[in-house]
């Protein structure tokens, strides 16, 4: 009972973690880029952009309907993770967390703002803009994919 316990608090630490440390660093960038700062250089560029729509602009002004998908995909894994807690190891929750807080990062601009803010482009690529909650969203996804290969389960 005692390790379920200590699993569920660090599952909860690292989302409130990643949360706060993406919404944060998405203020700090933003208000610097409204009040006219700039930044550039071969690898990426930071550009103010509103995204009303999910990944790579699908879904545009669908804003309740990714809504909807957020907090289904949010509490489908916190199911996941209650349902396996015993067996579900330490690296696991943490990636795990990390999508959800990467999800609910996106999903808070969305339902705050009614949008989500976009900042970092790529320069030498032609890929959309995008933001740290993203970023989380991604590097999560292929840790994941990665243990579910190596290991055969999460």
């Amino acid at each position: 009972m005692q390790k379920k316990i200590s699993k569920f608090s660090y599952y909860s630490v690292c989302f409130a973690f990643f949360v706060f440390f993406t919404l944060y660093c998405s203020d700090l960038i933003v208000n610097q880029l409204m009040q006219g700062f700039t930044y550039s250089n071969e690898i990426f560029s930071l550009k103010y952009v509103e995204n009303t729509g999910a990944a790579f602009s699908i879904l545009k002004d669908a804003r309740e309907i990714i809504i909807i998908v957020s907090v289904v995909a949010i509490c489908g894994i916190f199911s996941y993770i209650m349902r396996h807690i015993s067996t579900i190891s330490m690296k696991s929750i943490f990636f795990l967390s990390m999508l959800s807080a990467g999800i609910g990062g996106n999903l808070h601009e969305r339902i705050a703002l009614g949008f989500v803010r976009d900042y970092v482009q790529l320069n030498f690529v032609n890929f959309p803009v995008f933001n740290i909650s993203d970023i989380l969203i991604n590097v999560s996804v292929i840790a994941i994919v990665a243990i579910i290969l190596l290991k055969k389960n999460l």
